[in-house]
C-alpha cells in the first residue's frame, strides 16, 4: 500500500485545490464531497475505513478548507467541471463518486453530464430538487447576515439545524468540529456558495437514466434534506438501494459513522 498524502495542492480548472489522497495506486478509486459549508476533513473516519483497500480521494470545494476561491462566479456546474478537472489531473478514468447534501447537489450534476465516468453513486443527505422560493429567499437572509453580523452567528444558527437532537449530547466533540469548519470558511465563499446553490437546477429529470448502482443514505431526524427526498430519489432511480440511518440528522457520516461504513462497505464491495 503507497499513501499519497495529505492537504496536497494541485491546479484545477485554473485554480488551487486541496486534496487527501490515501490507498492503493492501483485500487478502485471512490471520490467524496463534501457539503456546505464544510471541508474534506468531514469524511475522515470513511477514509479510515476504506483507504486499506481502495484509493480514497476527498478533497475542498473551491473556497472551503485549503482550496482558493478563484475568481469565477460559484455555480454547481463549476463544481462539476472542477471535479472532473481534478479526475483528469490524477489520471482518474473512472471512481465512485459520494456525495453528501451540497456535494450531492454536485455528484447528481455530474451524473447528467459525465455518468459514464463513474461506477457508482452514493448519495447522502441531499435532494434533487432546485430551491424553492422559501428556501431561496432564506439564502438570501443568510447571506445578509453573514455580511452584517458575521460567521460566527450564522455557524451557531447553522448548527441548530444540522444535527440530530440527541447528537447535541453524544456528539459534543463532531459539533464543535463541525462548527469550526464554518467558522473557517471565509464571509464571501460563505456568501458565493449560498448564491450558488439558490440557482442551481433540480436535478430530478435525470434520475430515471441513472444506469449505475446506487446507494441513497440519510438519517432519520434529517430536518435539511428529510428522509422523504431520500425515498422520492429511491424511487426514480431504477434498483436503487436506500438505508435510514438511526440517531442521525443531516451529517449521518458523522453522527452515525459505525452504521454509516458498514452500508458504505457493503455497497463498494458489491460494486468491486
Amino acid at each position: 500500500m503507497s499513501s499519497f498524502g495529505n492537504d496536497i495542492k494541485v491546479i484545477v480548472n485554473h485554480n488551487a485545490l486541496s486534496y487527501y489522497d490515501e490507498g492503493p495506486n492501483k485500487a478502485p478509486v471512490i471520490i467524496f464531497i463534501h457539503g456546505f459549508p464544510f471541508n474534506k476533513s468531514m469524511w475522515n473516519l470513511q477514509v479510515e475505513a476504506l483507504k486499506d483497500k481502495y484509493r480514497v480521494i476527498t478533497y475542498d470545494i473551491r473556497g472551503h478548507g485549503k482550496s482558493d476561491a478563484g475568481n469565477d462566479v460559484f455555480t454547481i456546474d463549476l463544481f462539476v467541471n472542477d471535479l472532473i478537472n481534478l479526475m483528469e489531473t490524477l489520471k482518474i478514468d473512472n471512481a465512485i463518486l459520494c456525495g453528501l447534501s451540497m456535494g450531492g447537489y454536485i455528484a447528481l450534476n455530474a451524473m447528467g453530464k459525465y455518468q459514464e465516468r463513474f461506477d457508482a453513486l452514493i448519495l447522502c443527505d441531499t435532494q434533487c430538487i432546485a430551491d424553492t422560493l422559501e428556501a431561496k429567499e432564506k439564502r438570501i437572509k443568510a447571506i445578509e447576515s453573514i455580511r452584517k453580523t458575521g460567521v460566527e452567528k450564522y455557524a451557531d444558527e447553522s448548527i441548530k439545524n444540522l444535527f440530530a437532537s440527541g447528537s447535541f449530547i453524544t456528539k459534543k466533540k463532531e459539533i464543535s468540529a463541525v462548527r469550526e469548519m464554518i467558522l473557517k470558511t471565509s464571509e464571501q465563499s460563505l456568501c458565493n456558495t449560498l448564491l450558488a446553490l439558490s440557482g442551481r437546477n433540480e436535478t430530478c429529470n435525470i434520475l430515471s437514466r441513472i444506469k449505475i448502482p446506487v446507494l441513497i443514505m440519510v438519517g432519520k431526524e434529517d430536518k435539511i434534506t428529510p428522509p422523504a427526498s431520500a425515498l422520492f430519489m429511491h424511487e426514480r432511480i431504477k434498483d436503487s438501494m436506500l438505508k435510514i440511518l438511526e440517531n442521525a440528522g443531516h451529517l449521518s457520516n458523522l453522527e452515525s459513522p459505525d452504521e454509516f461504513n458498514v452500508q458504505l462497505k457493503r455497497f463498494i464491495a458489491s460494486v468491486y
